[in-house]
C-alpha cells in the first residue's frame, strides 16, 4: 500500500485490527491523522513482528476497534 490514507478511513478499512502506519501524521498532541499503512493484522504480535522486520524510519501502531471497558492499557 503506497497510498496515504486518514486514520478515519484507516479506522474503517481495517475495523478492529491493528494497524502499522509509517511516518505517521499528528496533531499538536500528537494524536494521529493518517500516514501510510504498512501492515494489518487482527494479532497485534504479527504487525509488531512486521514492525521490527522493516524498520520503518518513524512508525506507529493503532488498534482501531473498542477497547472493553474491563481492560487495562498500559502504555
Amino acid at each position: 500500500m503506497d497510498e496515504v490514507m486518514t486514520i478515519e478511513d484507516i479506522r474503517t478499512r481495517f475495523d478492529s485490527e491493528w494497524v502499522l502506519i509509517e511516518d505517521p501524521e499528528t496533531d499538536d498532541e500528537l494524536q494521529i491523522l493518517g500516514g501510510k499503512v504498512l501492515h494489518h493484522s487482527k494479532d497485534r504480535d504479527e504487525v509488531y513482528r512486521k514492525g521490527v522486520a522493516l524498520r520503518p524510519h518513524r512508525s506507529a501502531v493503532v488498534y482501531t476497534g473498542e477497547i472493553p471497558d474491563d481492560t487495562a492499557v498500559v502504555l
